[in-house]
Parts: structure tokens; C-alpha cells; sequence
């Protein structure tokens, strides 16, 4: 089973004001993803080429977002404050690995503000047993193209990859669940969840906090 990588999710209030931040504060800049129609949120899209990026996430229509659990998710993690809400992991096996930790797969898909679809299928992202120290997993089936990290974006950091995921939670449990894969993850304590992440850039390790 080949497990990587693929997008780590940071929750946000206010999509636009998150991107101005991103850009000041990291030298990040956030293109417009598009919306989840299914889930009421909507996103801002930071790539990294190589099939790697960050997603900044925010719930655009509350009365949708209310009825779904990652709806209620992302509310709930942006009421005091913008921060990491989770890592994913792309999946060459992802049935196998939905059948193994029993996590029901499911289809997803978005528009671009290009018009093109971007889809996938999913695991665990809003499954109940995942907690926030959890990684959840994706398989992308649309065109190679329309991944939200294929094609590298113009960043004044000029980053280039995600370095490392640092997370708070229980090592063993991680390994567990990920059928111990090798990845990039350091671990510290606190609550659980995704506390920082190192990108790479000419200059050394941009941190996003």
C-alpha cells in the first residue's frame, strides 16, 4: 500500500481574509478552489506542485454546513480562531484501507472557477471514529490535471513541498491506523490535532503555525 502525503487542511473563518494572511504572514499566495455543495464549505487551494498543497477550508453556507459533520466540524474548529483542522493522506488502496479501519468510501467532486471537476474518492474525513490527530484519505480519479496540487503556484516564499507534519497525539495510534507507513509526521503533546507544518523553500523550512 502506497500512503503519501497529499493535502494538509487548515480551518478558516473567512476564506479571503485567511488568503491575505497566508500571503503576508508566509509568503503563501491561495488561488479559489471552489465550493462543496454537499458539505456548505468552500475553499482556497495553496499548491505546491507535485501533487502536494494546503487547503484552506471555511463554511460558506451555515444552513447546509449545520446538517453534515464536517460542516459542524470546521464551524466548531473556526469559534475561536482560524487553525490546523487535519491531514490527508492519498491513497493507492483506499478501499483497502476503508475496509481494514472500517471507514465507508465515498465519492466527492467540486467545480472550479475554470469550470472544470475536480473528484475524488474519500475515507474518514468526516467519519466519527477519525479524530483530529487522524489523517483521513483520498483518491483522486478525475483528470491528472485538475489535482489541486498538479501545477505549482507563484509563491513569494517560493515554496516548493510539504517538509513534515508535526501532530499532537499518540504515535502508536497513528502507526496503527496508517498500517505504519513511512511518512514525514513528528509527534509533541498537547490536544490533539495537526500543530504545524514545514514546508520547503530555497532559503530552508518555512513553519506554518
Amino acid at each position: 500500500m502506497s500512503l503519501r502525503i497529499d493535502h494538509v487542511v487548515y480551518a478558516v473563518g473567512d476564506l479571503e481574509a485567511a488568503a491575505a494572511r497566508f500571503e503576508e504572514t508566509y509568503g503563501l499566495a491561495a488561488t479559489p478552489g471552489g465550493v462543496h455543495p454537499r458539505w456548505g464549505t468552500g475553499n482556497r487551494i495553496v499548491s505546491l506542485g507535485g501533487d502536494r498543497y494546503l487547503e484552506l477550508i471555511a463554511v460558506v453556507d451555515p444552513a447546509v454546513a449545520a446538517t453534515t459533520v464536517l460542516g459542524r466540524a470546521i464551524a466548531e474548529r473556526t469559534r475561536d480562531g482560524d487553525g490546523w483542522f487535519a491531514l490527508c493522506l492519498g491513497d493507492d488502496a483506499i478501499a483497502s484501507t476503508a475496509g481494514r479501519l472500517g471507514l465507508t468510501l465515498e465519492p466527492g467532486s467540486r467545480a472550479m472557477p475554470d469550470g472544470r471537476v475536480v473528484a475524488w474518492r474519500g475515507a474518514g474525513i468526516d467519519d466519527p471514529s477519525r479524530t483530529p490527530d487522524l489523517p483521513f484519505f483520498i483518491e483522486w480519479t478525475g483528470d491528472a490535471d485538475t489535482h489541486p496540487g498538479a501545477r505549482p503556484g507563484v509563491h513569494r516564499s517560493l515554496a516548493t513541498d510539504v517538509a513534515w507534519v508535526e501532530i499532537a497525539g499518540d504515535a502508536r495510534r497513528f502507526a496503527t491506523w496508517t498500517a505504519a507507513a513511512s511518512l514525514p509526521v513528528r509527534f509533541a503533546d498537547g490536544e490533539p490535532g495537526v500543530v504545524s507544518v514545514g514546508l520547503t523553500t530555497p532559503s530552508g523550512e518555512l513553519v506554518v503555525r
